[in-house]
């Protein structure tokens, strides 16, 4: 899926660049030990040298804010026009999951005990808009299978998006310590074939 191809992309790229400037120290340093003084441990000031250092480090560091900023947009693109809304509620110590697009505002939750785990439902090849929010203390909504994390504060709204473009199941957790059973806060989202989404968001039970 392409938020798991960007992640790989950015990561691939940054760790090739952190190398290739932790070498470049390296070799910097190794020259500047080899050129002491004899005798007196110093090294000759060489500021037109210094500034190139400078400068490509800056060079670095401003090529991978901005590059790293332009795949992170890609990876959550805005939403489209109409897009399928989710109302996210972390609370201690489970998810309350809402569709307020749907006939009765359907809405999935849990207690997170043992099997009663809840599941986010969404169709594939459809922009997803989640809005995340807390009821008590933060939390945060992680599917490592997917690369999507976010956190969810009391008395504020995080909004991201997401197309699955295949059906499947993700396990889900709570990333962030909330509490006593912090450790059980999972849940599950589940994408489906339209067809089948649309028959459980009229009151079918398939989907879950």
């Amino acid at each position: 899926m392409r938020q798991r191809h960007v992640f790989g992309t950015v990561f691939t790229v940054e760790a090739a660049v952190a190398g290739a400037v932790f070498l470049a120290v390296l070799a910097v340093l190794a020259v500047a030990l080899m050129r002491r003084r004899p005798g007196t441990g110093e090294q000759p000031e060489r500021p037109r040298l210094e500034a190139y250092y400078v400068g490509a480090l800056a060079a670095f560091a401003v090529f991978l804010v901005a590059w790293t900023a332009g795949q992170n947009h890609a990876e959550h693109p805005a939403a489209g026009p109409k897009p399928l809304r989710v109302d996210v509620t972390g609370f201690q110590w489970c998810w309350t999951f809402r569709y307020p697009q749907t006939p009765r505002h359907r809405g999935v939750t849990g207690t997170c005990k043992g099997t009663d785990v809840p599941t986010l439902v969404v169709p594939t090849g459809r922009t997803v808009q989640l809005r995340l929010t807390s009821r008590d203390v933060i939390h945060s909504l992680w599917v490592p299978g997917l690369r999507y994390k976010m956190d969810a504060f009391p008395h504020h709204v995080n909004t991201f998006t997401l197309t699955l473009d295949r059906a499947g199941r993700w396990r889900g957790r709570c990333a962030e310590f909330c509490g006593q059973r912090h450790w059980t806060m999972d849940f599950w989202i589940k994408a489906v074939p339209p067809g089948e989404y649309d028959r459980w968001a009229h009151g079918g039970t398939a989907a879950a």
